[in-house]
């Protein structure tokens, strides 16, 4: 081992930072900046934000936390409005969130019993991917109004140096919560895919690095207090100089974690059949039966143990600080219908805002409601097989119709089967509209080149129909032909327009088919009419 010491990062930091900044007035000092250095400045000028922009304006932003009064019905009935069916994760969901924000409360009047420890109730949802996991959380801190961060438990290393430091997830809570540090204490973090960095003890042992960022993640969810300003991130470190700079000290360098709740969730499709063997032979001596084709196994993942977990790869200590655990359920394909049809966060209004922006409308029948659910189902992504199965159906409609005068269609369960031969037949029973709207494009340019450039182009019928028989031909827009064939027109008309005046000009066919050389003809006769005019 060598004798030599090792290398201190914030030197290093310094060091880049010269480098950086050696061409400039920046000076580095040994503690980082100097104190005369004008930062506010500097970032200004770099299209960042103000330091004074970043002081929070809206008042007591733990006002809503000091007077928490959600009960637990309350608060499963506003999840309802979002989230069909998880009757059970809804309600130990939202006993738990009660629990801690009461709490949370109590600590903020300075009324909490301090002879009485608090034990956090970090909680543990598991369940197929697509059925609301996430989205239940949003909507829980939405509600409570305390900042949410949500992250993949595959994106982290044990160490940080590859991937991302679980302290991360922390200090993204303090930009959630605009740089409150006060309010980001009392976040929720939610890390998915949890089940990722558990691997079952075998001849190799667990994952070691699986099995770090379960550790630092324990650390986390007990009482820890994390460093604001990352020591690898050079901007952290930037950022730090300039509080400095501001107020001569940095007010808060690190944030606490007492009261921030974890909720950590996985798919753990492994773990249902562990249950499921397990429950096979307690009841029946011997081994489990045979899966069917059809069978749910996300339905076990509600009989899950402490046991279960640390077998399946999970440290004992980490596996204790998710007390509170529940399972979501698959969702059927009715369960889909449903969310179409009456969840607030319904992908259908979404598709219809999309529409309504071209001023287009669509009606949708309950037998393609129900082929959607269906078609969604086979998807096995749950909720988000809708957008799958929205997105290949409207994709071309969304790219056809706001060219075309069609204003309403319905869609239909032959729409679902066959989308594209549908659209034709849409398309084809509209033609007869067809033309007014090429001439309202036409006229759309004609008004754009006019505010543009205060020459007004008026289209003969002839030229006109040359123009849409090229845009049927190629496939292209009225708009992007006309500012192909026209994009330097306005040069030539200057010329035309010294030497005589003229503001108004007739595009005909000739015009239509070879701009460049009709406008060369304008030109050279105005200059003729212009000599012959002098003499």
């Amino acid at each position: 081992m060598s004798d030599k010491e090792p290398t201190n990062p914030f030197e290093e930091i310094q060091r880049q930072l010269k480098e950086l900044f050696k061409d400039s007035n920046v000076k580095v000092s040994a503690r980082g900046f100097d104190e005369s250095d004008n930062f506010n400045d500097l970032f200004e000028a770099e299209g960042g934000p103000s330091l004074e922009a970043a002081k929070n304006e809206s008042g007591d932003p733990l006002q809503k936390l000091r007077h928490f009064h959600l009960k637990p019905k309350e608060v499963r009935d506003h999840l309802n409005r979002f989230v069909i069916r998880q009757e059970a994760a809804k309600k130990v969901l939202s006993v738990a969130i009660c629990d801690h924000y009461n709490h949370v409360r109590r600590s903020l009047s300075g009324k909490s019993d301090q002879l009485v420890e608090y034990s956090k109730q970090n909680i543990l949802v598991l369940g197929p991917t697509g059925v609301g996991k996430t989205y239940l959380m949003k909507n829980i801190a939405k509600l409570i109004g305390v900042p949410f961060v949500k992250a993949d438990a595959t994106k982290f290393s044990e160490t940080g140096y590859v991937g991302s430091d679980v302290e991360d997830l922390v200090r993204d809570l303090v930009k959630a919560a605009d740089g409150n540090i006060e309010l980001a204490e009392h976040g929720i973090i939610f890390v998915d895919e949890i089940d990722k960095i558990a691997s079952e003890a075998g001849m190799g042992g667990r994952d070691v690095s699986g099995r770090g960022v379960q550790i630092n993640l324990l650390k986390l969810m007990e009482e820890t207090e994390v460093n604001l300003f990352s020591p690898t991130d050079m901007l952290s470190q930037m950022q730090a100089a300039m509080e400095i700079q501001r107020g001569g000290q940095i007010q808060r360098k690190t944030i606490n974690t007492r009261n921030i709740l974890f909720i950590v969730s996985g798919a753990f499709d492994k773990l249902a059949i562990s249950i499921k063997k397990r429950i096979a032979n307690n009841e029946m001596g011997f081994g489990a039966p045979p899966q069917e084709a059809d069978e749910d196994m996300s339905t076990y993942l509600r009989f899950a143990e402490t046991t279960d977990f640390t077998k399946y790869g999970f440290e004992p200590e980490f596996i204790g600080r998710v007390p509170v655990r529940v399972a979501c359920n698959a969702l059927s394909k009715d369960d889909l219908a449903h969310i179409l049809t009456n969840s607030e966060g319904s992908l259908l209004h979404q598709y219809r805002q999309d529409f309504r922006g071209y001023g287009i409308d669509f009606n949708m029948s309950a037998e393609a409601i129900l082929a959607i659910a269906e078609t969604a189902s086979k998807e096995g992504t749950g909720a988000r097989g809708l957008m799958t199965v929205l997105e290949r159906l409207f994709r071309d409609y969304k790219f056809e119709l706001p060219s075309t005068a069609i204003k309403q269609f319905d869609v239909t369960s032959e729409m679902i089967a066959d989308p594209a031969a549908c659209l034709q037949e849409l398309k084809a029973a509209n033609a007869h509209l067809q033309h007014e709207v090429w001439l309202a494009d036409i006229k759309r340019f004609a008004t754009q080149f006019e505010k543009e450039h205060g020459f007004t182009l008026e289209f003969k019928p002839l030229a006109q129909e040359t123009l849409i028989e090229e845009a049927l031909e190629t496939d292209r827009s009225i708009q992007s032909l006309c500012e192909e064939k026209f994009k330097d027109f306005q040069h030539g008309l200057s010329i035309i327009n010294r030497n005589s005046g003229q503001t108004v000009f007739k595009i005909g066919k000739l015009a239509i088919k070879n701009p460049d050389k009709e406008l060369s003809q304008w030109v050279v006769r105005s200059i003729d009419k212009t000599k012959s005019d002098s003499d």
